[in-house]
């Protein structure tokens, strides 16, 4: 074997080792860099804006692999925990639903309604009630002819499902049209309750919770009076078309 030909023998052992070496170093940091990030699992994200209360569906989420170590628990669902599923406030593109972001689902029994009314931080006592309290629920008719301004007690002893999410809606008075803030809240009625809540809700000047103890049923004084009208403060009702 000639110089030149050890030389090149030379050249080839040492490209060998360089090349073994760098397969070391890049299987070494492909290895670290899979130790750190782990296995993946799969997340849904909201594939467009998301309005509160819309049902979740295949048609606006998409599924995500994503590093298990980098998400919580509650983020790792399947579509179908997810499908038919209601969050209570407006979700942006891209972001990752969670089982916490969810609507509780009812529990309702055979002869129980869901509907849902708006009220404010007034009206809603001031966010102190939760999903599984009950309330009374009043409402107050101030201009209805023939009849003196009236509070009335519609519904008494009402399961809250669900109270949580603000939205704006359009609200018109005498001073204009103006934005308002306020929270749905889902209750379980009998349809009969359903039907005179959501006329309220509808015609009302105002419908409001009213919080209980959590012993009211056994303990609630017998002679409560359902109704108060302006009589008792002098008023005079209002004949039928006269103003």
């Amino acid at each position: 074997m000639n110089p030149r030909q050890r030389r090149g023998l030379v050249f080839m052992i040492v490209a060998a080792l360089v090349a073994l070496g760098t397969f070391a170093a890049v299987t070494s940091f492909v290895a670290s860099v899979s130790a750190q990030v782990g296995n993946h699992v799969t997340v849904y994200r909201a594939k467009e804006p998301i309005d509160p209360y819309t049902a979740l569906t295949a048609n606006n989420l998409e599924p995500v692999e994503v590093p298990e170590r980098w998400v919580s628990k509650s983020e790792v669902l399947r579509l179908g925990e997810l499908e038919g599923r209601r969050v209570g406030f407006r979700v942006n593109a891209g972001s990752t639903i969670s089982s916490d972001m969810l609507v509780p689902s009812s529990e309702l029994s055979s002869d129980e309604r869901e509907i849902a009314i708006n009220v404010d931080a007034v009206t809603g006592i001031g966010g102190r009630v939760r999903p599984g309290d009950r309330v009374d629920i009043y409402a107050t008719f101030a201009d209805v002819p023939g009849l003196a301004k009236q509070t009335r007690e519609l519904v008494k002893d009402v399961r809250i499902v669900s109270m949580e999410g603000t939205q704006t809606v359009v609200s018109s008075s005498d001073d204009g049209v103006g934005q308002k803030d306020v929270i749905p809240v889902t209750l379980a009625l009998v349809p009969k309750d359903a039907k005179a809540v959501t006329y309220a809700s509808a015609f009302a000047q105002e419908v409001r919770l009213v919080g209980l103890p959590t012993d009211v049923g056994a303990k609630r004084k017998k002679g409560e009076s359902s109704v108060y009208d302006a009589r008792r403060l002098g008023g005079v009702a209002v004949k039928e078309g006269v103003r």
